[in-house]
């Protein structure tokens, strides 16, 4: 049975590239697995939606009879018995994975969404104060060092290629469009050696061209 993944309909300009449906997609194109895309409304919110994810986020998977979300458990569940998730560092992995999303994308996005008020604040609501986004930035700041620190001297976090690599690259990408990564030459280096493999360029073409059919199927609608 082919896997399904499941996005949003349609989306503005400003998330698109970072919706984590690519994280899926870059996981399976790097397994070779097909995979068919289905979507959601994303507003308002279906019943649908609700059923399959309780807080009506993307991604969500139905491989064969089960129906799994969050990105996180998404990986472990596609990269099991894989190169991706290797039996003799399964730990070592799963602790980079949760590093990705519990450590560095928890102050990523504490930072990210404070900036993002200040330029789209009808989605993230009112922007705080200069000296808390400040703060915040400090703080990813903090997180972003030591994290070089820790690959200095190694191309992936935890030996060869995994899906920790795919949830800490999902998550510098972000840094990375807001320039802010500039400063930690060893992560922007990461980064592009991550995002220069094939499975990452095709993974990100056919989430950017969900998005352009998106876009054509919403004008031919509001023409008709």
């Amino acid at each position: 049975m082919t896997l399904t993944v499941f996005t949003f309909d349609w989306l503005p300009e400003f998330p698109r590239g970072f919706v984590r449906d690519l994280r899926v997609r870059w996981i399976l194109e790097e397994l070779g697995r097909p995979y068919r895309v289905d979507t959601f409304p994303a507003h308002p919110k279906s019943q649908r939606h609700h059923d399959m994810q309780p807080f009506a986020q993307v991604p969500v998977v139905q491989d064969d009879d089960l129906t799994l979300f969050e990105s996180g458990a998404i990986l472990m569940h596609l990269g099991e018995g894989t190169a991706l998730l290797p039996v003799t560092k399964r730990a070592e992995v799963t602790q980079w994975l949760f590093a990705a999303l519990n450590t560095v994308e928890l102050s990523v996005m504490h930072w990210v969404n404070m900036v993002l008020a200040e330029r789209v604040p009808e989605f993230f609501g009112p922007a705080p104060a200069v000296e808390v986004v400040a703060h915040a930035r400090q703080e990813m700041e903090a997180k972003l060092e030591a994290l070089q620190d820790a690959i200095a001297d190694k191309a992936w976090l935890a030996g060869n290629f995994s899906i920790a690599d795919i949830a800490m690259v999902e998550v510098l990408r972000v840094v990375e469009a807001e320039d802010a990564l500039r400063g930690f030459p060893i992560l922007v280096a990461y980064v592009d050696r991550a995002t220069s493999r094939p499975a990452f360029q095709k993974a990100m073409a056919d989430h950017m061209q969900h998005w352009h059919a998106a876009d054509t199927a919403q004008a031919a609608a509001t023409t008709a």
